[in-house]
């Protein structure tokens, strides 16, 4: 029997009752599309007015902690030294960081970005957020952060933010990110780098390289995160040909 939708002469016709050819066509679609995203990402602004730093963290420490506290003050001393602040947008360390961001002038507000993902126990971004991107997948609002970050720093946190750490230094590893510091604050990721290395490297079986291993770089204290980003901050207001401000 002869399918009613295939009329003569258009032999590019898919008919929605050939599943197998269907989901090739929808296949192909996203592909392109993903291509179309891919193009349309390289694209950079001339003058980019803040350096920015991402800070990662965990949503479940709450306000008045020792650590919320901390990230808090590590937020106030980044933005004071003139950069701008991009968190998750949402509660604990994340609101930290953009409440500290919010402390340092009026214009600290424009400075302090949150870029959201759809949670149904997150409904909004926190309080202390200038501006908000919303996200509806967990990828797109990762690769927004790699566009727009100039550093990124690692608190205390959970499953997501291995994920979000995970993320860059991978990029970094295969050089789809270059020269973009990645901080690690505390104890717990010195922990996790010395997993690494011994379950990875030092392994009979090497499943990644010794210099993978030195793409994070580990601080103790949140002070040293601070000079990190300020001589990283002050070598890019050197490349783009900006004085310090």
């Amino acid at each position: 029997m002869t399918d009613p939708f295939l009329k003569p002469g258009a032999t590019d016709v898919v008919p929605l009752s050939d599943e197998e050819a269907v989901t090739k066509v929808i296949f192909l679609a996203v592909e392109n599309l993903w291509e179309a995203v891919n193009e349309l990402t390289r694209l950079r602004q001339t003058h980019k007015e803040h350096y920015l730093v991402t800070i990662f963290g965990s949503a479940r420490i709450q306000p008045g902690s020792v650590q919320y506290e901390r990230v808090k003050k590590l937020a106030f001393e980044i933005t004071s030294l003139g950069c701008g602040i991009i968190t998750g947008g949402g509660p604990g360390l994340m609101q930290a960081a953009n409440e500290g961001a919010s402390l340092t002038g009026l214009d600290a507000v424009q400075r302090s970005i949150g870029i959201r993902v759809d949670l149904p126990f997150e409904s909004d971004a926190n309080p202390f957020v200038g501006k908000v991107y919303q996200h509806k997948t967990f990828f797109s609002r990762l690769h927004q952060f790699m566009i727009l970050s100039d550093a990124f720093i690692v608190v205390p946190g959970g499953i997501g933010t291995m994920l979000e750490l995970s993320m860059v230094w991978q990029l970094l590893q295969v050089r789809k990110l270059y020269d973009t510091p990645l901080i690690l604050v505390g104890e717990m990721w010195e922990e996790l780098i010395e997993w690494s290395r011994k379950h990875m490297v030092s392994g009979d079986i090497e499943l990644a390289k010794p210099v993978d291993l030195e793409i994070p770089i580990c601080v103790k204290h949140s002070n040293d995160a601070i000079e990190i980003v300020r001589e990283h901050r002050t070598k890019w207001l050197k490349a783009h040909g900006r004085a310090d401000s």
